[in-house]
């Protein structure tokens, strides 16, 4: 305990909390579309939001205070957007059978050790090449966020260069008060005191099992699920230098799918663009300290769990140009970084490039997600070039 107050920075709290609110307000409509899709009444979707918000809680505060490295969780936005269009004909019951077939899949691949054996035969070029291009998106998100609300977005900007350029460490903390501030005192004075904060309550149902659904739905989103985020996950532990081994990390999240299925908790995994945000400089400079941000966003993550219903209203309040501005303005030094990293070797530049460039297309082909292919791609292309230098 005494360590960890020690460790404990206000950048690294903010980097929690940004984190939190990005992976929230970002993507819980997909959440809502998916639950819905499968059935779900209006009580069960607030235990979907707290099984959510209690598994990316446990996971993110015990994995990071174990290993001491930010560890952020998140659940499968991907796999909520395939959930939202698949689930439509099949139970609710069968669906959250899908969802614990899914996690089993996900519990082995993690235990056989295979995944961390594949993610330590790509070089890290190729790894930082394809994090860039997963994250480039968010950068370009500014600027199309700008035409929609010029003055929120240019003051955030501006905000941010200008706290860079004397207190770099709280740049972020500056530009979320300075994006609050604006929004609400645009908004109705009574926004907040109209928001209902209330407990939720979990209901619990048993899974039954549909083979069709199992290997039509549950495959595909044990494959997105593991290329879409586990792949850039481990991406972004890599490019901040940290070794943390992964397949624990694997199979703790395919368990935590498992055990949270019956509640609504249908696919947890490792984030990448939150977790980009919690690893980088602006978090803390020394990156043996950074953990605490995975203890912030683990704390913020359980309280938005515990109040289930309140969350969503909460996070309804900022309009989709601030959050689209603060997540590309928090994410604009990892993509920096990542690609200096990645074209700074002459033998790695060109399958760099293509990797790059295949990540940023969105390309997908089988339902197999353009991070997969960017990384494929990039290998082949490394391979080539060897064999021409002999």
């Amino acid at each position: 305990m005494l360590t960890i107050l020690k460790d404990m920075s206000l950048s690294a709290l903010v980097a929690g909390f940004v984190a939190v609110l990005i992976g929230f307000a970002s993507s819980v409509a997909i959440v809502f579309q998916a639950a819905q899709s499968a059935g779900a009444d209006e009580g069960t979707i607030v235990s979907w939001i707290m099984a959510l918000g209690f598994g990316m809680g446990a996971t993110c505060f015990f994995l990071s205070l174990w290993y001491k490295t930010p560890i952020i969780t998140a659940w499968s936005t991907p796999g909520a957007a395939l959930l939202a269009t698949s689930l439509g004909s099949i139970s609710y019951a069968e669906a959250i059978g899908v969802f614990v077939f899914a996690g089993l899949l996900t519990l082995l691949t993690g235990i056989s050790g295979l995944f961390d054996r594949v993610m330590r035969l790509v070089p890290l070029p190729l790894a930082c090449a394809m994090l860039a291009g997963v994250l480039f998106k968010f950068g370009l998100a500014i600027f199309d966020a700008m035409t929609m609300d010029v003055f929120l977005v240019a003051t955030m900007l501006v905000t941010y260069l200008v706290s860079k350029c004397f207190v770099p460490r709280y740049s972020v903390l500056f530009v979320l008060l300075v994006g609050v501030v604006i929004v609400l005192v645009r908004s109705d004075a009574s926004l907040m005191g109209s928001i209902p904060f209330e407990m939720g309550a979990f209901v619990w149902v048993w899974p039954e099992w549909n083979v069709g659904a199992l290997i039509g739905i549950g495959v595909p989103l044990y494959i997105v699920t593991m290329t879409s985020q586990n792949i850039p996950g481990v991406a972004v532990m890599r490019s901040s230098g940290y070794q943390t081994p992964v397949s624990p990390l694997i199979s703790w999240t395919g368990l935590t799918s498992i055990l949270l299925a019956p509640l609504g908790g249908f696919a947890f995994n490792l984030a990448a663009i939150t977790a980009a945000i919690c690893s980088g400089d602006g978090c803390h400079k020394d990156p043996s300290k950074r953990y605490i941000a995975g203890l912030s966003a683990g704390a913020f993550y359980g309280l938005a769990g515990l109040t289930g219903a309140s969350v969503v209203a909460l996070f309804s309040i900022f309009p989709a140009t601030m959050v689209a501005a603060l997540a590309g303005i928090a994410l604009l030094g990892t993509i920096g970084m990542n690609l200096k990293s990645a074209m700074s070797e002459d033998v790695h530049r060109e399958a760099a490039l293509i990797t790059f460039l295949v990540t940023v297309s969105g390309v997908s082909f089988l339902g197999i997600a353009s991070a997969f292919w960017g990384i494929l791609f990039g290998v082949i292309c490394l391979l080539l070039s060897s064999i021409k230098r002999r």
